[in-house]
């Protein structure tokens, strides 16, 4: 039988390229997808999908009209979200929009599978653990990137990075309370209405053609600006640049994803994991600095000290449970992503402008 997937916020980052990943691994999969293309540049992977010959249309997620009056999927790819964890405390930005897209949209979209009979796959985030404990870890400075200390025992972390176990208690931002919500929301739906529900939670996705901005899709924002030789600035932690994230490509999800959508609702595994580059992939601010330099060549970038909002250290999401349940990991390293958002960057040297806010 013809499977038909349908991915939400298909002309984001995320979801253009898991639709292309997944049109190229699934032979005679229909997938099909939606937008409201509030994004800049969204219109540029509207485009490039189409030639792929998937289809497109446009859809608020906030609108149970717009959902209901979706065609009918097999599964269901959640990829859309206001991904910032200053998103509605920024000043700049409405909590109200925030809980609106990230949580209602949850509502609609499992509302949509409950009517269809569909099974759901929800992108969550590592901004769903506990900000103290994380903001309070003990780390020490080493290669110019911070490490937890191993003397320093906290439960749910390891060397491998933050585990599913570790604290998920507030406050862990609007953001962050936002999906946790919508996790939450999503697996009560399928016990309850008999559909399969997948959480995976995305340590920082980045690779090329992501619009990168300072507080989400840092990786692209970085080398851009330093190929650019744009201002760059290290925020908090002594203005150092030695915090440190993970870094995964999201087409290396494409695989989970399909092992997950041939799978029972009664499946063993776990309905929740992490997904992520992990300790093989962390990088600092510093180091990822020092990664330009050698690429492009000298740029300065200042230093301020002063900290914002729901700033730590450190993190990393351990996916070791994934391998272990689901024979995943990620297949591209972080020199390969970092290397594609360069030739990236080099043949669009406007591609900052277009994805500015």
């Amino acid at each position: 039988m013809k499977q038909k997937i349908l991915i939400s916020g298909i002309c984001g980052f995320v979801g253009s390229t898991l639709a292309a990943r997944l049109k190229e691994s699934v032979e005679g999969a229909e997938i099909f997808g939606f937008d409201n293309f509030i994004r800049p540049g969204s219109e540029l992977n509207r485009l490039e999908l189409k030639r792929l010959g998937i289809r497109v249309q446009y859809a608020d997620v906030r609108s149970a009209a717009d959902i209901g009056a979706l065609p009918a999927a097999d599964w269901v790819v959640d990829a859309a979200a206001n991904p910032s964890v200053l998103a509605g405390v920024d000043g700049q930005t409405s909590s109200r929009q925030l809980v609106e897209h990230n949580l209602n949209g949850t509502v609609n979209l499992v509302e949509y599978c409950k009517a269809h009979r569909a099974g759901f796959t929800l992108l969550s985030t590592s901004r769903v653990y506990a900000i103290k404990p994380l903001a309070a870890l003990k780390v020490r400075a080493i290669k110019n990137a911070f490490q937890p200390d191993a003397k320093a025992r906290t439960p749910g972390i390891s060397a491998q990075g933050v585990a599913e176990n570790f604290s998920t208690a507030a406050p862990i931002s609007l953001y962050g309370s936002t999906k946790l919500a919508s996790e939450a929301l999503a697996l009560e739906y399928g016990e309850t209405f008999q559909f399969p529900v997948w959480i995976n939670r995305c340590g920082v996705l980045a690779g090329a053609g992501q619009f990168g901005r300072a507080d989400q899709g840092i990786f692209s924002f970085w080398i851009n600006s330093w190929l650019r030789q744009r201002p760059l600035k290290y925020l908090g932690f002594g203005g150092k640049g030695f915090q440190v994230r993970d870094c995964l490509h999201p087409a290396d999800m494409a695989p989970l994803l399909l092992k997950q959508m041939r799978v029972g609702l009664n499946a063993k595994q776990p309905r929740t994991i992490n997904v992520s580059g992990g300790a093989a992939s962390a990088t600092s601010l510093a180091q990822l600095s020092a990664w330009c330099s050698r690429r492009f060549g000298a740029h300065h970038v200042e230093t301020d000290g002063s900290s914002r909002p729901f700033d730590i250290p450190w993190m990393v999401l351990d996916s070791t449970l994934a391998k272990k349940t689901w024979g995943w990991k990620p297949a591209s390293s972080v020199e390969k992503v970092l290397e594609e958002i360069a030739r990236h960057a080099e043949k669009h040297p406007d591609w900052l402008d277009i994805s500015a806010p």
